[in-house]
């Protein structure tokens, strides 16, 4: 099983991708191919899938498996890049020669190879394959690393009798591939067939290079869940694909302290005057009952007001009493501040929840594990945060992420339950 990893920074403080692993001394390198031409669905790769851009879904998995030396997205588009690197990826600039309609995986995957020729392994995730589990991933890549397979990809079980297909017009006659007739198996005696699901294809540098495939000398498969085969290509519409990520998605590890912006994101930004000449702002009780829940739920609740925003600040007190959690003055880059909080309690950055809505948030929302904008935040923010929210700040944002915390906070918690019946019984 992997050590923990530790994702390295680069000087802007984001993930770049680097990640250390189970002792191997193969250099092996996750790889997702997101190109900006898609044509059903314009950048479909970084559209917003229960709150996550699709990217999200796979890059969480491929770094929390704990698996691999890099994670690196390869795209030609700068809004893909932005994304990706929000996600802790390293990026490829993939060439215009295969960045085509007509250029294939193994084409794009030859030139991140010749780019990088430290990597040994290459794990090509599917981006359109948003239930991805990290266990998926260790458990296909034990493959490679003990049993010395040269490629393994996954596939599903499907139970679906196959007919050839008749054009019209033809004097043909159609007749099974896999069945007889007279013999017509019920489901429960019949194993089914395997399919390839298109959620990953691992092979090795030389067999990639050499032979233009991914799959191939000593192959292997791995066989997945059919509710985590979901391929929205092929079989499935955006709001049903919302459905099966919510119940069956890797929603993370969970948090165990959350900060939170004030103004605006627990404020909407206006500054009231009262016939007295006082300054007053106002707070919704939906986002103070969410920040409530998320304490109730174990999860610490850090408040950031700022020395530039007055109202908010002389509010410190009040705040405390009213929510019962610890306000902090942060300076113009709340980096440093959050990040000496971390450091004192000896948390890693996937343990924490960010929330914010200033261009200054950039860096926190890169690094926290799970982070969020409101509706309204400006696009610096939002393209640093790995969820927005539906809502604008002041108008219920905070709750409706706290309620995405908690809800990823129990799918953590499920998933190591899942996880430790597994282990017991197999």
């Amino acid at each position: 099983m992997a050590a923990r990893n530790q994702a390295s920074h680069d000087e802007n403080g984001r993930q770049d991708g680097t990640i250390s692993k189970r002792a191997d001394s193969r250099h092996l390198a996750a790889l997702v191919l997101a190109r900006g031409g898609s044509k059903g669905i314009p950048l479909k790769n970084i559209k917003m899938l229960a709150g996550v851009p699709l990217l999200g879904w796979v890059l969480r998995a491929a770094i929390d498996s704990e698996m691999f030396d890099s994670v690196w997205v390869s795209t030609d588009h700068d809004e893909i890049e932005k994304v990706a690197k929000s996600w802790g990826a390293k990026v490829h600039r993939r060439s215009p020669e295969v960045s085509k309609d007509s250029s294939s995986s193994v084409e794009t995957i030859q030139e991140f190879l010749r780019c990088n020729k430290e990597v040994d392994v290459v794990c090509h995730i599917q981006c359109t394959s948003p239930c991805l589990h990290p266990s998926h991933l260790q458990e296909a890549l034990k493959k490679i690393i003990e049993d010395g397979y040269d490629s393994v990809f996954s596939v599903v079980r499907r139970h679906q009798f196959r007919w050839k297909e008749v054009k019209e017009g033809s004097d043909e006659l159609t007749h099974p591939f896999n069945l007889v007739p007279s013999k017509r198996p019920r489901r429960q005696d019949w194993d089914g067939e395997l399919c390839e699901n298109g959620s990953f294809y691992i092979g090795t540098r030389d067999l990639i290079l050499k032979e233009n495939s991914t799959q191939g000398r000593k192959v292997a498969y791995f066989e997945m869940e059919p509710e985590h085969s979901v391929d929205i290509d092929v079989d499935i519409d955006w709001p049903v694909a919302e459905e099966r990520v919510l119940r069956f998605g890797y929603f993370g590890r969970g948090v165990s302290i959350m900060f939170c912006r004030v103004s605006r994101c627990l404020t909407d930004g206006k500054v009231f005057l009262s016939p007295s000449g006082q300054d007053m702002v106002s707070f919704h009780t939906r986002d103070t009952t969410g920040l409530r829940r998320l304490q109730n739920d174990g999860v610490e609740v850090v408040l950031l007001t700022s020395s530039e925003d007055l109202v908010t600040q002389s509010m410190a007190d009040k705040l405390k009493k009213m929510i019962g959690c610890e306000v902090m003055d942060v300076g113009e880059e709340p980096l440093k501040d959050v990040q000496s909080v971390v450091e004192k309690k000896r948390l890693d950055w996937k343990d924490v929840a960010y929330m914010g809505n200033d261009p200054a948030d950039a860096t926190c929302l890169n690094l926290a594990g799970l982070s969020a904008v409101p509706a309204d935040a400006p696009k610096d923010a939002a393209d640093s945060a790995k969820y927005t929210c539906r809502q604008a700040g002041g108008m219920g944002a905070v709750r409706e992420f706290a309620e995405h915390v908690l809800l990823q906070k129990e799918k953590a918690k499920t998933q190591m339950k899942q996880d430790r019946i597994d282990r017991n019984n197999f």
